[in-house]
């Protein structure tokens, strides 16, 4: 599934570890956006962690899954075009 992850994380720690942690996930298309191609279970893995680094009071996490349809209808307008799904997987 392709997954844009957004986040608005107030303590620079936080958001120094969320930031790693995507990055074992994704590609950083902006400051604070992730474009993520992930099995379900990478899915809930990466939800779980992200879950335990920040805080739900005062830090803002979003997930949005985008089809493969309307994955083909997107467009990217400057130097970091849409993420593509890895020809290769690591198992």
């Amino acid at each position: 599934m392709f997954l844009v992850i957004a986040y608005d994380i107030t303590d620079d720690t936080r958001r120094r570890k969320v930031s790693e942690t995507l990055e074992n996930y994704g590609t950083r298309v902006q400051e604070s956006v992730f474009e993520c191609h992930l099995t379900p279970s990478q899915r809930q893995e990466l939800e779980a962690q992200i879950t335990q680094l920040i805080e739900a009071e005062a830090d803002n996490v979003r997930y949005y899954r985008v089809c493969q349809d309307c994955l083909a209808q997107s467009t990217a307008i400057g130097p970091v075009p849409l993420t593509t799904d890895p020809d290769y997987y690591l198992v």
